[in-house]
């Protein structure tokens, strides 16, 4: 339930009132960014909120219940608390949001009308939208874990355990052939296959996800990349790349030596033998089914 302070309480009774909005952004960094959409800048509970950010909210729906909402809001890189390397690097999402109604005359009045989260982040040219959804959409999310023939941890976690230092190369551009391919060179002699479904991270701390490592002549590799990067990048720049797992049983075995953490169930039985029936050419001595 919420809770009006009296004195904004006092202040929206009157026949006039000097409200805006307000947004606390939360990083998962972090970072705390504060935006408004008066026409000067508030403080407000120690944060400053910044007018004339290119943030600004667009209507969102509720509904009853557990059911999560959503909302959006958008706006332009005019702002330097806003920046389009900030989202593309990932910066934003899963940002803590949150909506207050504030008298601007006087913003130590004030309430919290609502928190959220960000959730998908969409560009087009000089312009951002980001989806806000209401922390009840983290209902919606798979708890606990599911039993697969391939492991659920991800490669270096705690579950995991693999220490990935040696399992990382440091490199450097040698040319880019588009924002997709790159030739890497100085990975080491890594073989081909290498750095599949890796990763791959840029000076700034941009992590990008690999597709496909390729080894070329002369130390050279080359390097498809998930995604497009976002911008280009200069021969020479330094890279580092890391080893990419595909979940299988036996690429945990064979190339990490991690058989015994792993995070799977390769011997589960899948749904050809759940539907099959005994046979006369079947062995029945309720052996292992898998050795």
């Amino acid at each position: 339930m919420r809770t009006v302070p009296p004195t904004l309480a006092a202040h929206l009774a009157m026949d006039a009132t000097t409200t805006c909005h307000a947004w606390r952004v939360t990083r998962t960094d972090g970072v705390v960014l504060g935006f408004t959409d008066h026409d000067e800048d508030l403080i407000l509970a120690g944060t400053r909120c910044r007018a004339a950010s290119g943030f600004s909210a667009s209507e969102s729906e509720a509904a009853s219940g557990m059911a999560a909402n959503s909302g959006e809001v958008s706006g332009g890189f005019s702002s330097e608390a806003i920046t389009e390397a900030d989202l593309a690097a990932g910066r934003f999402d899963r940002a803590k949001v949150e909506l207050f109604l504030v008298n601007w005359a006087d913003s130590s009045h004030y309430v919290r009308l609502e928190v959220r989260e960000i959730g998908e982040v969409t560009r087009s040219g000089d312009r951002f939208s980001a989806e806000l959804r209401s922390m009840a959409h983290r209902l919606d999310q798979p708890q606990g874990r599911i039993y697969g023939r391939r492991c659920d941890a991800r490669l270096g976690d705690e579950r995991c355990r693999v220490s990935l230092a040696a399992f990382r190369a440091s490199g450097q551009v040698s040319q880019q052939l588009d924002r997709s391919r790159l030739i890497v060179s100085g990975l080491g002699g890594r073989q081909s296959g290498f750095f599949d479904q890796g990763e791959m991270q840029f000076a700034d701390g941009t992590v990008v996800l690999v597709d496909r490592h390729e080894r070329q002549a002369d130390d050279a590799s080359l390097v498809t990349l998930w995604l497009p990067l976002e911008r280009d990048l200069a021969a020479g720049e330094g890279v580092v790349l890391t080893a990419g797992c595909d979940k299988r049983f036996s690429t945990c075995r064979q190339r990490f030596g991690n058989g015994l953490n792993f995070r799977g169930f390769p011997h589960m039985p899948g749904a050809d033998f759940s539907y099959s029936y005994a046979g006369a050419n079947g062995s029945h001595d309720g052996g292992p089914l898998f050795s």
